[in-house]
């Protein structure tokens, strides 16, 4: 049936629905989401003893790899819920040396900024800030503005990636500590909705057509470095310790706001000024995309949230419709373009990173090899 054409449909289990094009049900309503999560990543994910003594063996190894050197470790550190947690646990816990890296892309939140200083004053920590050039970056967003794409936050996300790997290269820091979990994020936005942020065939041919200079002080990166030459030549490790220990939203918030004033954020990723307008507003409003259903079914799969309580919030809309036009208004200020030209590309009709070159058919390929070697688990996209 015609994605565009099969009439809606949500989720029994979480809420994700048709707008993903892709999703399949079963006879008793439930996606192929949810069928993922409990056949194949449920049953590898272990956050008992067995998950504690893999997790000690693991800080371990960084210890061992890091003695003598002034870091053990590497985390990229963004404001947000899950690293800043992170953050926490490497130095609290686990009494580890990491070298903590900020990449500054020209929209951080002044709760961020405050968010971010606040946890590095306490721990007693020193931060390494990288600022991205703002007119390469200012170019770079407006050229996937003009594009009609819905991924308009991979010249932030990919600068994110590229500058903190080579950074880990440049001081030869074996082990880069993520954030990233199962517990939170065990649901993935559909490829439609955010594509894969180092496709440098898609960024290429963007650049090619929409950017106006070379963008000659952006840190680009292609898959191959961090994929295979970092992790592979140089073994380089990205380490996921939230996916060995019980580990939850909430724990995660308390113990922040207890300990270091830290303070939450409206959503998920919404310590970027320029993510929350993203994801806030361009996707739903523009693309029909709320990705605000990747994390609550991402919470209900893994009990905390029920479903109803996620169906009630979503009634809602993500952004605040007193203060959208504000927001458009900064947003266009910053990108040093009027009003009118940015809701034009809001108007513009509707494009997919499929109508430009894209690397899509090696991701996945390279992703099934992963997966057959047991590398990666598979989580449905």
């Amino acid at each position: 049936m015609n994605p565009l054409t099969r009439p809606e449909q949500i989720c029994t289990n979480c809420v994700m629905d048709t707008t993903d094009s892709a999703i399949q049900f079963d006879e008793n309503g439930v996606c192929d989401h949810c069928r993922d999560f409990k056949q194949n990543v449920e049953p590898n994910w272990h956050t008992d003893a067995r998950g504690r003594a893999q997790l000690s063996a693991v800080i371990d190894q960084i210890k061992a790899a890091g003695k003598g050197r002034d870091f053990d470790c590497i985390l990229g550190l963004s404001g947000g819920l899950d690293s800043s947690f992170m953050l926490h646990l490497l130095v609290k816990e686990f009494d580890l040396r990491p070298l903590v890296f900020h990449v500054d892309g020209g929209w951080n939140s002044d709760l961020a900024v405050n968010n971010i200083q606040m946890l590095v004053d306490k721990l007693g920590l020193d931060l390494f800030t990288e600022v991205i050039d703002w007119e390469d970056m200012r170019d770079f967003q407006l050229a996937f503005f003009k594009s009609g794409i819905s991924q308009i936050d991979i010249p932030q996300d990919h600068a994110f990636v590229a500058t903190l790997y080579k950074f880990a290269n440049k001081y030869n820091v074996k082990h880069i500590m993520n954030g990233g979990n199962i517990a939170t994020e065990c649901v993935r936005n559909p490829l439609e909705w955010l594509y894969y942020g180092t496709d440098m065939w898609l960024i290429n041919d963007i650049r090619k057509q929409f950017c106006s200079r070379p963008l000659a002080n952006y840190p680009f990166s292609s898959v191959l470095f961090h994929k295979f030459y970092l992790r592979y030549l140089r073994r380089v490790q990205v380490v996921r310790p939230l996916n060995y220990m019980p580990y939850s939203k909430e724990l995660a918030i308390t113990t922040l706001r207890d300990e270091y004033g830290w303070r939450a954020y409206p959503q998920k990723h919404f310590e970027s000024r320029f993510t929350k307008f993203f994801e806030g507003y361009w996707l739903p409003t523009r693309f029909g995309y709320d990705t605000r259903k990747v994390q609550f079914s991402s919470l209900i799969l893994t009990g905390q949230m029920t479903r109803e309580e996620a169906l009630e919030k979503l009634k809602l809309p993500a952004y605040d419709p007193d203060t959208i036009d504000d927001e458009f208004a900064y947003i266009a200020k910053k990108l040093g373009i009027g009003v009118d030209e940015l809701r034009h590309y809001h108007t513009m009709p509707l494009k997919s990173y499929k109508d430009y070159r894209n690397q899509e058919a090696l991701f996945n390929m390279g992703a099934k090899v992963l997966r057959a070697v047991g590398i990666e688990r598979s989580i449905k996209r």
